[in-house]
């Protein structure tokens, strides 16, 4: 389902500048957030780092489009959304982060929270594009 969303977003954000949208998982050899942060870091060069954290911030869907088109506009290149595992970020990652986002107070299994941010993502797009996708 997460690959329909940013199959989605991809095709609608180009003629936006925005993309590719793609999912890259990362599997850490070691156990522990210190060796997943360690994988994860290599995947991170010259990004806008928004670190998913349920003590992040919380923002509507229009805010968060808000903030992609502005990050584009601004010259941001690469954009990456970094998902924990199940036992959350490795604290030296998020503090790294640029920013930190929160869907809720509610902590959310893994592979939830990444087709509900794909989802967002297209949503933002949307928006974006001024698609009637998103009814406020």
């Amino acid at each position: 389902m997460a690959r329909d969303y940013i199959d989605r977003a991809t095709a609608a954000g180009r003629a936006l500048g925005l993309g590719p949208v793609d999912i890259l998982e990362v599997e850490a050899k070691k156990p522990g957030k210190p060796a997943e942060a360690e994988v994860l870091r290599a995947q991170l060069a010259e990004a806008y780092v928004i670190a998913c954290d349920e003590h992040g911030t919380a923002h509507t869907s229009r805010a968060l489009a808000s903030k992609i088109g502005k990050l584009r506009d601004d010259g941001v290149r690469r954009l990456v959304f970094v998902i924990g595992g199940a036992d959350g970020l490795d604290p030296a990652l998020l503090r790294d982060a640029r920013e930190t986002l929160a869907f809720g107070v509610q902590t959310w299994p893994h592979a939830l929270v990444r087709v509900m941010l794909a989802e967002q993502v297209y949503r933002a797009v949307s928006i974006l594009a001024g698609s009637p996708y998103h009814r406020d």
